[in-house]
Order: C-alpha cells, then structure tokens, then sequence
C-alpha cells in the first residue's frame, strides 16, 4: 500500500512533504520553562524554515518509581500548553493515557501522540479517532513493525483519517533499546507516515535504578539513520538544563544545541530527497 501524507494541524506530513519535527521538554514543569523552550522552538522553526509541532507532556504516567515527579496533570498541564502555543505560534502534542482525555486535549492539541505501552489499547484509541485529531502512535517496544497494521485499523475504524506511527526503539534484554530501522519503511507500508523518535530510542529502561537512563550521544547518528532509510518526521525532547530536568534528562538535547543538530540533520535529508 503507498503511504498517504498525513495532515497534521497547519502541516502535511509523508512522501514529497518537508521533514516534520516533534520537539518540547519530555514533561511540562512549570508554565515559565514550558513557555521559553517553545518560544525558542518557534524561533528555530522559523530560521530553518521547518514545520515543527511542540510537545510537553502534562502526566508521565509510566514512570519508574511512585516517587518520580509525572506533572501539572491535565487541567493545568492544558492551560499551559494552550500558553506555550500561543506564544510560539506553534501547534502542539501531548500523550493520550486515558479514554475520558481525549476530548478535552482536542481542544488545545493539533495532534494525540499515544505512549508506546499503550499502543495496543482498543479504547484509547478509538477514542483518540473520534475527536478528529492527528493520532500518532509510537510502537510498543514489544510490537512488530507489521503488527502495527492492527493500530491502524482501530484508528481507521474510529474515523481516523490522519494516522502517524512512530518507531521508538525495541527491547533488547533488560534494560536496553535497539533500533532496527527496517521498520520504518515497513510501517510505511502501512500507508501512513512515520516517525522517528530520536530521543526515546537511546533510552536505557531502569538504568538509574529508580529511572530511566540513556546516552544522549546517539541521538544524532540514529536521527541520521531514520532519514537515511527515509522517515518522514523525527521526534526529539529537548531542555536547556537536560541534566537538571525532572524527567528523562539523559536523553533530551540541550536546547541550545538543538538549531545545529537540525541543521545538520537536514542537510542530510536534503541529499537523501536528490538520491530519490
């Protein structure tokens, strides 16, 4: 099946589109830092000419430890991106973990990103489907690429009709993720574009003990990889003090590096697009 470019908010997304780009802090911690980061994301966005949706999230509901901080919740957490969006000018994404949600983050969100351990919830997504929002679903890092298929149709069978899935990395023994980047283009197979998420794929899962570790020095040549076999968007969290961040900090790319890791990144797309 050819893949089908996907609308997501002001944005097209798929085969022949410009390089979409997912990026915000992995969790909203106050309204100022959520503010700034996407501000400066906006600024980026338009310096590099790319489309690029902000994403925060306002619960990290599957964190390692009861005592890991999750976030505002999802009446402050909305207020807050409802903020960051109007600051920025940007559209913006947040994780989906509950069916009652979906409604009410379609009013603020462009798109719904469904969380990898959720991939397989019928409900959630159908619920997702039926707000009318772009529905992006990262792959269970125990799923298939092919079994992704069965995602699409839920979607599709709720009234979806803007589908992204996105490869985040597959379990490897304990504690370790790998990418295995032939399942980009099977997914795309599907129909439907994908993503690439950067960052979560360098995550070492319980390897701080009470956290997630992760080796942020891989997040370029793995980005690099993904276009390379031809993703269609690349997914990154990013904070201006990774190492002081409240989640997820291993693997995030400091804020200020990250205008020069995508202009790299997209001079390497640029020679992939005159290849095809």
């Amino acid at each position: 099946m050819p893949e089908n470019p996907a609308t997501v908010g002001p944005y097209r997304c798929g085969r022949g589109e410009p390089l979409l780009v997912i990026a915000g802090p992995c969790v909203i911690e106050d309204e100022a830092l959520t503010v700034s980061i996407a501000k400066r994301l906006g600024e980026i966005a338009a310096s590099l000419s790319v489309p690029l949706i902000f994403k925060a999230s306002f619960d990290k509901a599957n964190r390692t430890s009861i005592d890991s901080y999750r976030g505002p919740g999802l009446e402050r957490g909305l207020e807050i991106l409802r903020k960051a969006g109007q600051a920025s000018g940007l559209p913006v994404t947040t994780d989906l973990h509950e069916p009652q949600q979906a409604a009410p983050l379609a009013e603020v969100c462009a798109m719904l990103q469904v969380p990898a351990f959720l991939a397989r919830q019928t409900d959630l997504l159908t619920a997702a489907a039926k707000t009318g929002r772009t529905v992006n679903v990262k792959k269970g890092q125990f799923l298939a690429p092919w079994d992704m298929k069965h995602v699409v149709g839920k979607l599709e069978s709720g009234g979806c009709q803007n589908v992204l899935l996105c490869e985040r990395g597959t379990f490897f023994g304990y504690g370790r993720l790998v990418n295995d980047m032939r399942a980009i283009p099977q997914m795309q197979a599907l129909g439907v574009p994908v993503v690439f998420d950067a960052t979560h794929s360098v995550q070492q899962p319980g390897g701080l003990g009470a956290a997630t570790g992760g080796d942020r020095a891989m997040i370029e040549p793995l980005a690099r990889a993904a276009i390379a076999v031809g993703a269609d968007a690349l997914f990154f969290e990013t904070h201006p003090a990774p190492d002081e961040a409240l989640s997820d900090g291993p693997n995030m790319v400091p804020l200020d590096q990250f205008e020069d890791l995508l202009r790299r990144l997209l001079a390497v797309r640029r020679t992939v697009e005159e290849l095809r």
